[in-house]
Formats: structure tokens, C-alpha cells, sequence
């Protein structure tokens, strides 16, 4: 009896502890084609957040119909994963002209909360995230910002919370410089009202920037320190809850070019060029092309260099992919965010590096 008492005991924590393995949230941002969603495993992801709503006067709406569409498309796949979490998201790069003094009226606030939870009801989603690109700090060219958006923004976490109430999902994107961390938010207030955050710890190395580095590195180096470790350790340091963390992958490449050779282009002069989705990248970056793979041991990133063309590129692959999942597992962090799902392949993509190895 007592042998058989240990054996059972023994395979429960095994699958207790493959249980813990695969805990972490898979986040998914999707700014895709309507029925485009369907083709990828959405098994493989615990959150879908659709990309955007926009905010109009001072409710938030959806654009058309098209949109329209895709979301419902979104949550008709929870026939497929039960256990998925679709959201709406506001805001994005370019979608937060007037969030600044929209958001410092109480009026306005509390509107925009109760629009949010009529679409969440709508739709029949799960919850509300909020992307605005940034509180407090210069984002988007001609965007308006100002010191109290830091206050604000807590506000308005507050107000969604009060609308959607305590089974609603909240998150919020954060931008991953230090700047951006350090200066948009009251960190240990605005957590009591979201469930996470999600870290833009990519573009890092931005269509403003004029010298090449990694756009979403594990870690720092001596001559880059924005890295997605760079921004977990600082939001520890606020005070932000590790199981509130979500880092973020890119599922696409960033092309520097007129990057001179030197150090196979990384750190050298250059402006942006353009990016490329993952799905695309092989026969984009072939070496028939005249691209070589190069690997950062101490950023632990990848990058490419084209002497020919003078392009740099940075980006994540398969590995960089699979050592952020362990990042997280071993921080004890919420989980991997990425931008955006129909940038990867439909079979073998990153998403499935995320899933495999989450379950090793």
C-alpha cells in the first residue's frame, strides 16, 4: 500500500510540475485579415488581443464592419480552445492622438469605461487592453502628451475595472526604454487594477534611431543596454509584480540600411529601411540573396548583414524565441507577448518554438 500510495504521489507532482510548465500566458496580438486568423493553431495561445479599436470623441469604437468581423471571427474560435481569452485592444502606434486630454476629464474617462465594457458585452469577449504609445512621455509625431497622463492613465485603469468588474481581463502595453518605463506610469498603483503588462520589449532600436543595434534582445551589451531583461529588472524595481510581466517577441524583422561593415553592421551609422514578417523571412534573407547569420552570445540575439546591399537586419528567430520562453519560465514571469500573430507561418512558426517549449 505504501508503494502504491508513493507512486501515485510520485506522478501527481510530475503533473503538477508539467502543469506549472505550461501555466504561462501565450499573448497574441492580431492586426490581420478576418477569417486569415483561422489558419494558425490558436490551441497554442491563452490570449488573443484584437488590434485596434480607436477612440472616437470620448467612447471607444470599432471602424467598420470588416473589423467587426474579425472579432467575431476571433471569438468564434474558443470552439476550438475553450480556455482562450480574446480581447479588444485601443490605441496602437498612431491611435492615441487625443488620449491624453480625453482621459484627463473624469467625465470622458468613465464614458470611454462604459463604452469599453458595451463592446466587451457585445462582442462577448473577455476584456479590454489599452495601447497607448505614450502616457507622459513623446510617442507618435504630433501626439499629444503631458506629465499628468502618468495619474491619468491610473484613472483610467480605475474606471475600466469599476465598468468591467472583477472577471474582465485588463492589460495594458508598455514601451520597453527605460525612459518609457521609468517616466508613463504609477506602477505600484496602476497594477492593483490590470492583470498584466505587456512589455514592448521590441523596437527597441526604433525607425528614429540612426546608429544599427539589436530591436529585441534578451539581453544588454556594453554598447546597447534596452533589452527585454533590462526592462523586466526595472519593472521589478517599481514594484510590479514578476507574475504581472509579460515580455515581449517580434514576429517580424527590422531592415537598417547604408549600414557601413564594420562589426558586420551592428552598432554602426544607418537609418530604418522596412520591415519584414516572419512568414516571409526565408525568401527575403536568403544567403543566395547575399545575407549571412550572425549570432550576439552576449545579447543573445541573431542578426543578419548584407554586405552588398548594406542592409542590417535584426529580429528574433527560433532561438532567441525559445530562450525568451525559458526567460520567463525561469523568471516566474505572467508570459510571452508578441506582435503580431499574422506575421508568423501558418505550420512550424514561432509560436510553435513558444508551445514547444513551454512544455519541455
Amino acid at each position: 500500500m505504501r508503494t502504491i500510495f508513493l507512486i501515485i504521489s510520485t506522478f501527481v507532482l510530475m503533473h503538477c510540475a508539467v502543469a506549472q510548465k505550461k501555466k504561462i500566458a501565450v499573448i497574441a496580438y492580431y492586426a490581420g485579415r478576418p477569417t486569415m486568423v483561422d489558419s494558425f493553431p490558436i490551441e497554442k495561445i491563452t490570449h488573443l488581443i484584437f488590434s485596434f479599436a480607436h477612440l472616437r470623441n470620448d467612447s471607444m469604437v470599432i471602424a467598420n464592419a470588416r473589423d467587426s468581423a474579425t472579432i467575431q471571427n476571433m471569438v468564434k474560435l474558443k470552439s476550438r480552445n475553450p480556455q482562450l481569452k480574446v480581447m479588444l485592444s485601443m490605441g496602437g502606434w498612431g491611435g492615441c492622438q487625443y488620449c491624453s486630454p480625453v482621459f484627463a476629464d473624469s467625465i470622458k474617462r468613465k464614458t470611454f469605461a462604459q463604452t469599453a465594457k458595451e463592446l466587451t458585452d457585445y462582442f462577448h469577449t473577455d476584456g479590454i487592453d489599452i495601447d497607448w504609445e505614450y502616457p507622459a512621455v513623446v510617442g507618435y509625431p504630433g501626439h499629444q502628451y503631458m506629465t499628468e497622463d502618468r495619474a491619468n492613465f491610473t484613472k483610467l485603469m480605475r474606471d475600466l475595472r469599476n465598468a468591467l468588474g472583477s472577471s474582465a481581463e485588463i492589460s495594458f502595453a508598455a514601451g520597453g526604454l527605460k525612459h518609457h518605463i521609468d517616466s508613463s506610469f504609477e506602477w505600484k498603483q496602476v497594477m492593483k487594477y490590470a492583470d498584466r503588462v505587456n512589455l514592448m520589449s521590441y523596437d527597441l532600436v526604433s525607425g528614429f534611431d540612426t546608429v544599427s543595434g539589436h530591436h529585441t534582445p534578451l539581453y544588454s551589451t556594453p554598447e546597447q543596454y534596452s533589452s527585454v531583461d533590462a526592462g523586466v529588472k526595472r519593472l521589478l524595481k517599481w514594484g510590479v509584480p514578476a507574475n504581472k510581466i509579460a515580455i515581449g517577441a517580434a514576429f517580424y524583422a527590422r531592415i537598417f540600411a547604408n549600414t557601413t561593415n564594420a562589426n558586420n553592421g551592428l552598432y554602426q551609422p544607418t537609418h530604418f529601411f522596412r520591415g519584414v514578417s516572419w512568414r516571409k523571412f526565408d525568401s527575403t534573407f536568403s544567403a543566395v540573396n547575399g545575407y549571412k547569420k550572425y549570432w550576439d552570445k552576449v545579447a543573445e540575439a541573431p542578426y543578419l548583414y548584407n554586405d552588398s546591399l548594406k542592409y542590417f537586419v535584426t529580429y528574433d528567430d527560433s532561438v532567441s524565441i525559445s530562450l525568451k520562453t525559458k526567460y520567463v519560465m525561469r523568471k516566474k514571469l505572467n508570459g510571452v507577448m508578441f506582435w503580431q500573430l499574422a506575421d508568423d507561418s501558418f505550420q512550424n512558426g514561432l509560436l510553435d518554438v513558444i508551445d514547444e517549449t513551454r512544455r519541455k
